[in-house]
């Protein structure tokens, strides 16, 4: 019995001694990694001009649906200024993207239609009230979405990507 239990131990010790051998060792030495020379608070540029495809839908039916090539920029109405809209606009994001009202201006000033919209401060953000002069007015306003669903924050807030499909629908309350 002793002799069993004397072959065990030995057998125990040499397969932790095996394994302890084998096993990657865990503890490395510290190395130092480079330093980047480029500060972490400075954003990374995002505003890359992209493709969407701009569809305005009217009471009555399409006002316009096209190509445009966008990016954040800063807009002007004749009712609201100038002002930023590039995602900067409430702190939705840390650097300028192309948004849904910048591809609606941009759009505007190449295929030469119009559109206005007042500028709210405390929202940071334009409304947009006509696009080729049909406007929301009291019993209606130009809803906006991209790839069919509306935006959770104002046209000069909402990130685009290349491809999307900003619509500006108006829409009956």
């Amino acid at each position: 019995m002793h002799l069993t239990a004397a072959r065990r131990t030995l057998f125990v010790s040499a397969a932790l001694g095996l394994a302890l051998t084998s096993a990657p060792a865990v503890a490395r030495p510290a190395v130092a990694q480079p330093q980047s020379t480029v500060p972490t608070n400075t954003p990374v540029p995002t505003n890359t001009p992209v493709k969407v495809t701009l569809v305005v839908d009217g009471p009555d039916g399409r006002l316009f649906k096209g190509r445009t090539r966008t990016q954040g920029h800063d807009v002007t109405t004749a009712t609201g200024g100038t002002h930023r809209c590039d995602g900067t606009n409430g702190g939705a994001h840390p650097s300028a993207v192309p948004t849904p009202t910048a591809a609606l201006d941009d759009a505007a000033r190449k295929r030469q239609f119009t559109w206005d919209g007042a500028w709210y401060a405390s929202f940071d953000d334009f409304s947009v009230d006509t696009i080729k002069g049909v406007g929301g007015g009291g019993a209606a306003y130009w809803n906006i979405s991209v790839n069919g669903t509306p935006t959770p924050v104002g046209g000069c807030q909402f990130k685009l990507n290349a491809g999307d499909t900003v619509a500006f629908t108006w829409t009956a309350f």
